[in-house]
């Protein structure tokens, strides 16, 4: 889904999960919902000012997705289980749980960025975007000084340059960038998997299993 879009939307139903809280006097998912915008503003300031060196450390960009992606996801989930349980433990188990499933998508997300399949999604336009992802990251922190001060070029000047992206692209698969953003993206898998493993087996909690796994197995 285009990125504007999916802010779009989420802005929408978080704007809409807010009223309908004010109109059942549901201060807990009030509060919930509040928390969310809070941290997506949050992400999204520490993005920007963090763009402009790009030198962006990995926990500054695990923070930054917590706040901008899985904070939706995380208090969507918050939110149902509030409003079914009534429980904090319950409510606080399943924001856990949002909240990995919502980073590994964003990983995902990254990943298509240095795709051949056709996803909807441009090879290369993160790097137009001038946006540091995590495979980029470690590729930045893992290579020598001659390729990584040529990256950080192509991508502040040369950004626009298919031939230059590519260059990028290359070397972000050979540094080994794309298995160790699959290995985070996985960890954060089985992390939300392990939460929902404390609850009884059933079909929604099989539900919600399927939904982690097309998270990370989507192609789109």
């Amino acid at each position: 889904m285009n990125p504007k879009a999916t802010v779009l939307i989420g802005d929408y139903l978080l704007a809409k999960g807010l009223l309908l809280s004010l109109d059942h006097n549901d201060y807990r998912v009030l509060h919930i919902l509040s928390d969310a915008v809070r941290k997506m503003s949050e992400g999204e300031l520490l993005q920007l000012e963090k763009a402009r060196n790009l030198n962006l450390k990995e926990e500054i960009y695990y923070e930054i997705i917590r706040s901008k992606t899985a904070s939706l996801v995380a208090s969507a989930c918050a939110a149902g289980a509030w409003s079914t349980t009534n429980d904090l433990e319950t409510a606080e188990k399943m924001r856990l749980f949002g909240e990995n499933a919502g980073m590994a998508f964003q990983i995902k997300d990254d990943l298509f960025d240095y795709s051949s399949d056709d996803v909807g999604k441009p090879t290369g336009n993160d790097i137009k975007e001038k946006k540091l992802t995590l495979p980029l990251i470690y590729t930045l922190n893992n290579t020598d000084q001659k390729t990584r001060r040529k990256i950080i070029f192509i991508i502040k000047n040369e950004n626009t340059n298919k031939e230059k992206i590519q260059y990028v692209v290359e070397n972000v698969i050979e540094s080994g960038g794309i298995n160790y953003a699959r290995e985070k993206m996985n960890e954060f898998k089985q992390k939300s998997i392990d939460i929902l493993q404390q609850f009884p087996e059933n079909i929604y909690r099989k539900g919600l299993e399927n939904l982690v796994n097309f998270v990370t197995d989507r192609r789109y």
